[in-house]
């Protein structure tokens, strides 16, 4: 459907993964350090 074989789909979702899941880290420090910093509460 996409061009990609299944090995090579196989290889982009488990890189996807890892960048995502690095991606939301990152976005989670950064709300803690800003929290930390200014708290609205």
């Amino acid at each position: 459907m996409n061009g990609l074989t299944e090995k090579q789909a196989r290889e982009f979702h488990e890189q996807f993964k890892t960048s995502y899941t690095a991606f939301v880290a990152a976005c989670v420090v950064a709300h803690v350090l800003v929290a930390a910093w200014k708290p609205w509460f």
